[in-house]
């Protein structure tokens, strides 16, 4: 049993050399509100998602721009090479919920209202994008 494991944890450790991501975990931030910002740079070249995040008003934009940065960093480390503007591009983003940490307000009447602060997960992946560059002929 112990040894499949092993194996199998392996395969999974060789696969994860050839990704390049970065996560957040317990970001204080509500799930919905970081989606909002994470859907305006899914998709896009890294170097143009930091200047979408960088000049984005929402506080989640600050801790979404250093995760994509550390993701940068993560891939140049890993492959040796840096990064290059129009190459790199984010892949995947993933918004999860985390734990939600659950307090009391007082209400009229001797009351209380329940508040609940929600946090997220985030985990961002990079990678090149190959640009098929067909040359144009001219008949």
């Amino acid at each position: 049993m112990e040894r499949r494991k092993k194996t199998v944890a392996n395969k999974r450790k060789e696969e994860k050399k050839t990704l390049y991501f970065a996560t957040l975990n317990d970001c204080p931030t509500s799930p919905r509100k970081m989606r909002t910002v994470a859907d305006l740079i899914r998709g896009q070249e890294a170097f143009k998602a930091l200047g979408i995040l960088r000049y984005n008003a929402r506080f989640s934009s600050g801790s979404l721009s250093k995760l994509l940065k550390s993701a940068i960093k993560n891939y140049e480390d890993k492959t040796g090479e840096t990064a290059q503007p129009g190459t790199l591009f984010v892949t995947k983003l993933f918004v999860d919920g985390g734990p939600m940490i659950k307090r009391m307000l007082p209400a009229p009447q001797g009351r209380a209202y329940r508040v609940r602060k929600r946090s997220n997960h985030i985990t961002l992946y990079v990678d090149k994008k190959v640009a098929t560059t067909e040359a144009k002929t001219n008949n």
